[in-house]
């Protein structure tokens, strides 16, 4: 077969190269440029960049061929499976970084959650309070705490809730308490019991 790559839109396109493009899918207008496929630069207008993807993918292969001469098929072929290699790197070099990126920001708010000082100083109260030693029992474990922590140099808020599991039972704590001249100080904490739903101010 006569190779007819270059010609623009009157090139026959061989069958064996016309079929799903994955360089021109995810490297889209990179890939483009590189091939002589400046349609690629769609990608850069927003909303149209949803669906140009698919768009390469689909019709990349034939677009190439047409747009930029080549030596032969195997030479198409063999340069666009190096297109394709990169691409789906690149995509997984990609998600890796999120990936990592979300499990450090993870992390971190996790540490900053577990070392707040409202979260230390209640879980104290919880282990020396009476009342929550009789229904949790002793030891007591707790929980990761969620809720709300905001800190402003020496003035802060914090609204948390964890759980709280000893030998005897296990319930949930609340607490609310702030941060003034660079001291916290527990305004209300409470301890949920799970079975009864009975709560017990454990704050002093």
């Amino acid at each position: 077969m006569e190779n007819t790559s270059g010609s623009g839109n009157t090139a026959v396109v061989p069958a064996e190269i016309d079929r799903w493009n994955w360089g021109a899918f995810l490297l889209n207008w990179i890939w483009g440029v590189g091939n002589n496929t400046l349609i690629a630069l769609l990608m850069l207008v927003p909303v149209v960049n949803i669906v140009m993807p698919f768009v390469l993918g689909a019709k990349g292969s034939a677009w190439a061929w047409r747009n930029k001469r080549w030596e032969s098929v195997e030479a198409f072929k063999a340069m666009q499976r190096k297109w394709a290699f990169w691409g789906f790197t690149v995509t997984g070099l990609t998600i890796l970084f999120f990936i990592l990126f979300f499990a450090g920001t993870f992390v971190t708010i996790f540490a900053s959650f577990k070392n707040a000082e409202a979260y230390q100083m209640t879980v104290r109260v919880l282990n020396s309070n009476p009342q929550a030693v009789q229904i949790l029992g002793q030891p007591i474990s707790t929980g990761f705490p969620t809720g709300s922590l905001n800190v402003t140099g020496p003035e802060g808020k914090a609204s948390l809730a964890f759980s709280a599991k000893g030998p005897k039972g296990e319930g949930t704590v609340y607490v609310e308490a702030t941060k003034s001249l660079g001291q916290w100080k527990i305004n209300e904490a409470v301890l949920e019991d799970s079975k009864s739903k009975q709560r017990v101010r454990i704050s002093e």
